[in-house]
């Protein structure tokens, strides 16, 4: 639907004469611009080393359960009904330990995410607005929304060394 309403802005931008033929049109990839900046490399740096420990732990909840299961389901034959009935309430025990430390991990990368992207809001705009007016566009559209576009209308690339010089 989104996709859908881009395009029929830019069809509408074009008749109106917004993109006439002496117009400027550009494109941007603002996802890859923002992720493949210096201060993404060092956010992500920085989230690898501050939640490794608990990566690793999620990780080894994770592979002890897959043991167990793998036990539970080789030896099921060979054990006894309690055997069996404590193995599966061990294994689903581990299960929800694995979901809730996933869950926790999760929200707290997420969050941290929010808080990259709000910082570097403010930053994008002010190098889309310096690229816009730099280029003399008249209209800059998502990369997404071109289904063929030849290479020089991508701007993609600049804006991320213009990112990556803000320091």
């Amino acid at each position: 639907m989104k996709f859908l309403s881009v395009i029929c802005m830019f069809v509408f931008a074009l008749s109106s004469g917004v993109a006439s033929a002496s117009g400027k049109i550009g494109l941007l990839d603002v996802r890859a611009a923002l992720f493949s900046s210096d201060a993404a490399q060092a956010f992500t740096d920085q989230m690898v080393g501050q939640f490794k420990q608990q990566d690793l732990e999620v990780r080894a909840v994770g592979e002890d359960g897959q043991k167990m299961e793998l036990r539970l389901k080789n030896d099921a034959a060979i054990m006894s009904d309690s055997e069996r009935s404590k193995m599966a309430s061990d294994l689903e025990a581990k299960i929800q330990e694995y979901k809730y430390l996933k869950s926790k991990l999760d929200n707290a990368l997420a969050e941290k995410r929010q808080v990259f992207l709000a910082d570097s809001k403010p930053k994008l705009d002010k190098v889309i607005n310096e690229l816009v007016a730099q280029e003399a566009l008249d209209l800059l559209l998502p990369r997404e929304a071109a289904l063929y576009a030849n290479e020089t209308m991508d701007y993609t690339q600049k804006v991320i060394e213009k990112l990556n010089a803000l320091k």
